[in-house]
């Protein structure tokens, strides 16, 4: 374990100590969000995004020591371990260089080395790779496997049995492969030719890499997982162009002397094309495509992060508006906690008769319900019912703003099991405009419902592997929904069973007893609920808020095992409860005026922890989501056509990518903001100036109305 401890900390540049406190932590199945909120002392203040990273790197390191482990006893048992081959498995970093120490002693299928071993071939095979004996003295030698056993019908194939067991030989060799492997990746090409007999057959969303070619350490993760998916489509023909002369000249180099038959050249660079370019090529690949998914599900992790994290939309009442043509467009109102008011069908699209009879409804329906804002899904007609309530929205005499509302999974969770639980009542196609107008109210809350991989802002998420992506993205709503914390009495199963310790039945049965009970009335209720141990109760409960307990800090993200704490500070600077839950500015300025080191000291508490302690004072009940950036609101409809080269205008970040991000600008199609025109200085890294949910200024820089593209720039205008 000391091993993995220094790997870690000199990776992570973090202190020993630190590193194994953060082990010991995690072995004791403390969660994530648990440690990076309150155990900051004994991590050095690591994030949660830092800790899932240094947990995976854990993970991996404990891997290759078992696997380490594993192989050293196999080599063992066949009674071929030396010191030497120990110690340089002993010290490999990768997984893949255990693999390759262990090749020459992996159990192999009936190769054609294999088969000349049989025959009784190595000693041939030996004296040719030793390079002391002539050719002549080789063929006599070879002859003898003729006369003398029968094994093979010319001495012509005794040689060519013996270079197939030397050409495994050297395929088998781990200081080779790994020099090769180094080689390859620095020096080749990956090239892209259609698999179609008509060259000028169009490719469609590969057109782009028709003829292509590419320096392989050059390519970007997007292009990778493009050409990945051309060839599983069978579209394109992908192959690796490798430095074939530079290899075949250093395996010479090292392998053949000047003593050496012409036997054994021909056995050298059959063993590097047909044993291990093969298998380079592969590795490569692999590792390309590895390195690609790792980018594009941390890119759609943060897309996720930012979009989860979007400040919700209080005290309004909302009319979620799913848009559809033949359907109809449906409608559900929602109060500003979240409950239905109303639900309705209208056709706006299909006659002047049908228009002129949803705008009555849907203005009566405004009225009625006191309707501020109007969220539209981004579906189907979409266009069509954001000109229609744009239209709609002139006439009356309210204030009443739209925006538009990404619908992505909504569907899928319209047709939930949560969503009949939820609303039973209703018709899947309503459940899905409630879906909607809860998404623009509380984000967060809403899109927990639905796998993260439908919420559709990610990159290539279909061609990576599933199983890493669905890890990653619930770690990463876990860690919104706990660094936002949750309301124990409001909130919904999904939202609950993202909290730090508790699972979808412990989450079932807090809603369960919050019915039967009429609520909880103080945090230290919740280890009454099934399934709350002691050590659930110490992971959860700092990230779950009762509003109506008479303990103040039940309301704040305080753990309960600091209440004692808090209450010590609150004495130490000479300030009330109550002053801080009415705001009082004199009161919250003393509290974070205080010397935070002495408070520490004398309190007997760590910084961190009082730094976060003091800041859940100040705001007690706070969302964190506040303090980001508004939703942008609308009351007019562009056109694409009514956009001009030069015009700059305000948009939202829809989405963000390696190669840029995708801006909403009003008119339907979202534009890009390539990397290169995202800001006045280079940037390597888009997440960098943005991310989703930002409002930024963009000038039109080119409008493709035939493709409905549009080219944006940022430079100069934020």
């Amino acid at each position: 374990m000391d091993k993995i401890i220094n790997i870690l900390s000199q990776e992570f540049e973090i202190e020993k100590t630190y590193v194994e406190n953060a082990v010991s932590l995690l072995n004791e199945d403390n969660t994530v969000p648990f440690i990076a909120r309150y155990r900051k002392e004994l991590t050095g203040n690591m994030s949660d995004e830092t800790l899932r990273s240094f947990s995976e790197r854990l993970s991996y390191l404990l891997s290759l020591e078992a696997k380490i482990s594993e192989v050293l006893g196999l080599i063992e048992k066949q009674g071929k371990l030396t010191q030497e081959l120990s110690n340089k498995i002993q010290n490999a970093t990768q997984l893949k260089e255990v693999e390759d120490l262990y090749l020459p002693f992996r159990p192999k299928k009936r190769t054609r080395a294999l088969i000349a071993k049989e025959k009784g071939l190595e000693p041939l095979s030996e004296l040719i790779f030793a390079q002391q004996a002539t050719e002549e003295e080789i063929l006599v030698f070879a002859e003898g496997f003729v006369k003398e056993s029968g094994v093979v019908e010319t001495a012509q194939d005794a040689i060519s049995g013996a270079c197939d067991i030397i050409a495994e030989s050297i395929s088998d060799n781990a200081d080779f492969r790994k020099t090769i492997r180094t080689i390859t990746l620095r020096n080749s090409h990956i090239v892209a030719v259609s698999t179609s007999k008509d060259e000028d057959e169009p490719l469609g969303e590969f057109e782009a890499y028709r003829n292509y070619r590419e320096k392989a350490m050059d390519i970007p993760g997007h292009r990778i997982l493009a050409i990945n998916r051309a060839e599983t489509k069978k579209a394109l023909k992908i192959t690796l162009e490798a430095p074939e002369d530079q290899i075949v000249a250093f395996l010479n180099g090292r392998i053949l002397k000047p003593t050496a038959s012409s036997f054994l050249g021909p056995a050298v660079a059959d063993s590097y094309k047909r044993l291990i370019k093969p298998s380079i090529e592969r590795d490569i690949r692999s590792m390309l495509t590895e390195k690609a998914e790792e980018g594009a599900i941390g890119v759609f992790g943060r897309n996720l992060r930012a979009l989860l994290l979007s400040p919700p939309i209080k005290g309004k009442t909302i009319m979620g508006f799913d848009p559809g043509f033949r359907t109809g467009c449906k409608i559900a109102i929602i109060d500003s906690y979240g409950k239905l008011l109303d639900y309705a069908t209208v056709y706006p699209t299909q006659s002047e008769k049908m228009a002129q009879k949803a705008r009555e409804e849907m203005a009566k329906l405004i009225f009625e319900n006191n309707v501020d804002i109007i969220a539209i899904g981004n579906g189907t007609a979409s266009r069509e019912s954001e000109i229609f309530i744009a239209g709609l929205l002139a006439d009356l005499e309210r204030k009443v703003e739209f925006t538009i509302v990404s619908e992505a999974g909504a569907s899928v969770y319209s047709a939930s099991k949560l969503a009949t639980e939820e609303y039973p009542e209703l018709d899947v196609s309503i459940r899905g405009a409630v879906s909607i107008g809860q998404r623009l109210r509380d984000p967060l809350a809403e899109l927990v419902k639905i796998d993260p991989k439908s919420i559709g802002v990610g990159q290539y998420q279909h061609d990576v592997n599933q199983k890493e992506l669905s890890r990653a993205l619930g770690g990463v709503v876990e860690d919104a929904v706990n660094s936002v914390g949750v309301d124990i009495n409001s909130s919904s199963p999904s939202l609950l069973g993202y909290v730090a310790g508790i699972n979808k039945k412990t989450a079932q049965n807090i809603v369960d007893y919050v019915k039967e009970n009429s609520g909880f009335k103080s945090r230290s209720e919740i280890k009454k609920v099934k399934g709350i141990s002691d050590k659930t109760f110490e992971q959860c409960a700092g990230f779950l808020r009762v509003s109506g307990s008479i303990e103040f800090l039940d309301n704040t993200g305080v753990h309960p095992e600091s209440y004692e704490v808090a209450k010590s500070l609150l004495e130490y600077a000479g300030v009330g409860e109550e002053s801080l839950k009415d705001g009082a500015k004199a009161a919250q300025s003393r509290l974070a005026g205080i010397n935070k080191r002495e408070a520490s000291e004398r309190i007997g508490v760590g910084e961190y922890t009082l730094a976060d302690i003091i800041a859940e004072l100040l705001k007690p009940g706070r969302d964190p989501r506040d303090e980001l950036g508004k939703v942008s609101f609308s009351s007019t409809v562009l056109e694409l056509s009514d956009l001009v080269v030069g015009m700059v205008m305000k948009g939202t970040v829809r989405n963000v990518t390696d190669f840029g991000a995708f801006v909403d600008i009003g008119v339907h199609e979202d534009g890009l903001v390539h990397i290169s025109r995202m800001s006045d200085k280079f940037i390597k890294d888009p997440f960098t100036v943005v991310q989703v949910g930002d409002i930024v200024n963009v000038e039109i820089l080119e409008v493709d109305l035939d493709r409905k593209r549009i080219s944006l720039s940022m430079k100069g205008n934020n």
